[in-house]
C-alpha cells in the first residue's frame, strides 16, 4: 500500500489523456503553485486557485511524460514525495510535491509542485 494514495491518483490522472479529472480532486478553496523549470535557469510559475489549475493544464503536453513517486511520506493531511518524469523512458526531469488534504472531501486543498531537469536522484 502507497504512503501517497492521493499523490498517486493525482499522477495517474495528469498522465492520462484526460488530466482534466484532477479538477475533481480539489477543494472550492484550492490553492496552488507549481514551479516549472525547463533548464539553463529557464522557469515559469502556475499559480493560483481553480483556474490557475485550468490555466496549467492547458498548456500541458498530454499523455506525454510519466510521473514516479519514488519516496513518498504522509504527515497528518499532508502528502510528501519525491520523484521523477520521464519520456520515452528517459529521465525528464526531478519533481518534489507537498498536497495538503481535506481528509473529509479526499480532496486537496493547497498544492505545490517543483520540477527541474537539472537534478536527478539516485
Amino acid at each position: 500500500m502507497s504512503s501517497t494514495p492521493f499523490l498517486e491518483a493525482w499522477f495517474e490522472f495528469m498522465d492520462s489523456d484526460r488530466p482534466e479529472r484532477v479538477l475533481d480532486l480539489i477543494t472550492p478553496d484550492f490553492e496552488m503553485s507549481i514551479q516549472f523549470s525547463t533548464g539553463a535557469g529557464n522557469a515559469s510559475e502556475f499559480l493560483g486557485d481553480r483556474a490557475g489549475l485550468v490555466a496549467y493544464l492547458e498548456q500541458r503536453e498530454v499523455s506525454v511524460l510519466v510521473h514516479h513517486i519514488t519516496h513518498g511520506a504522509r504527515v497528518g493531511d499532508v502528502e510528501l514525495a519525491l520523484g521523477k518524469t520521464t519520456r520515452d523512458g528517459k529521465f525528464e526531469a526531478a519533481f518534489n510535491v507537498s498536497a495538503e488534504l481535506d481528509p473529509a472531501a479526499d480532496k486537496v486543498r493547497r498544492l505545490l509542485i517543483a520540477r527541474t531537469p537539472e537534478i536527478e536522484f539516485g
